[in-house]
């Protein structure tokens, strides 16, 4: 199901460790205190915990949360650890993360944006 998750408008992660014994209520309070969004809106908010086997994703469903939890049996989540912050996924970023890749690619093409012909 996260794999293929196409139900919200953004995807952000939550760069660093994350206590996964929290719940709806508590990741929800780490959305609106430490990094400043609105989670009952149409996004889909990621975190991982010490081991990166391991992650909570958290979205807002119109009249309630969803909180899925997914556990890897072999391998690891590539999650940055050493931000304190959300960073938005674009959506290959996020297939990458589900494909045990890291969202930053070095040789992936960078989107060109801003060119004229003159």
């Amino acid at each position: 199901m996260l794999s293929d998750f196409t139900g919200a408008d953004k995807v952000f992660m939550a760069c660093g460790y994350t206590d996964l014994r929290r719940g709806i209520d508590g990741l929800a309070s780490i959305v609106q205190q430490q990094f400043s969004l609105d989670p009952f809106t149409n996004t889909l908010f990621l975190f991982c915990g010490r081991r990166r086997d391991r992650l909570k994703a958290l979205y807002w469903e119109n009249d309630g949360f969803i909180l899925l939890y997914k556990r890897l049996e072999q391998g690891k989540y590539q999650w940055p650890r050493s931000e304190q912050e959300a960073k938005l996924l674009t959506p290959q970023q996020y297939r990458w993360l589900m494909e045990g890749l890291q969202v930053e690619q070095p040789k992936a093409h960078k989107k060109v944006t801003g060119l004229s012909i003159i």
